[in-house]
């Protein structure tokens, strides 16, 4: 899951992007509304927590414009307004969500969690293939039974190839998915981190290389 995190407040959004990073999520960060634009532009994101008070453009008028253009990414606001007339503007702009500062991180992790599952097809809590079992809700993952002991990266990693459903997956939409915007696009991170999760899934091999394409489990 690729993230956008829209708040001003520097220090809030450093913790917010470390937590989420932490638990196998890309994220992305910006710090006032017009750069919210430009990144949204350009990049596929599955959830944009977005700052209502935003600098430049506000947070209200980022919505509407993602609402009017039939955006894909989900909306979680986060703001100190906490009255329920203004949790019910926010939900009438078009967010998907709704949480007042402050708030506790788990709560946000699992808001987003639920807003991710809704940004695409719906998929199981727990994703099966090939014996392996990933559950995204727990942060576990097992092979035939065996607990596979996977850093944030190589979870993400498996769990895009599993969502794909036997598709194959490119180097470029791993980086895309897994990894933030400051990644290097010609970096071998993605080969290393495959090397890796495969000796952790072992023999028998499970994840294929797909000449010119890229993986495919």
């Amino acid at each position: 899951m690729r993230l956008l995190v829209a708040e001003d407040e520097r220090p809030l959004a450093g913790l917010l992007a470390t937590g989420l990073r932490r638990n196998a999520l890309a994220v992305d960060v910006v710090y006032d509304g017009s750069a919210a634009l430009e990144r949204l532009a350009v990049n596929d994101y599955d959830v944009l927590i977005l700052d209502r008070d935003l600098p430049g453009v506000h947070g209200d008028e980022i919505c509407r414009r993602l609402v009017r253009e039939g955006a894909p990414v989900r909306i979680l606001m986060l703001t100190a307004a906490s009255a329920v007339s203004e949790r019910v503007t926010g939900l009438g702009l078009g967010a998907d969500d709704y949480l007042p500062k402050p708030f506790a991180f788990a709560e946000l992790l699992a808001r987003v969690r639920s807003l991710g599952r809704r940004s695409g097809p719906p998929l199981p809590p727990v994703l099966e293939r090939e014996g392996i079992s990933l559950d995204t809700g727990r942060r576990e993952a097992y092979r035939d039974g065996r607990y596979l002991p996977l850093t944030p990266k190589e979870f993400a990693v498996l769990e895009v190839l599993l969502r794909a459903r036997g598709a194959v997956v490119s180097s470029e939409e791993l980086l895309e998915r897994a990894w933030d915007e400051h990644t290097d696009p010609f970096t071998t991170v993605v080969k290393v981190t495959m090397s890796k999760l495969r000796a952790k899934l072992g023999e028998p091999a499970v994840i294929l290389t797909v000449a010119g394409g890229g993986y495919r489990l």
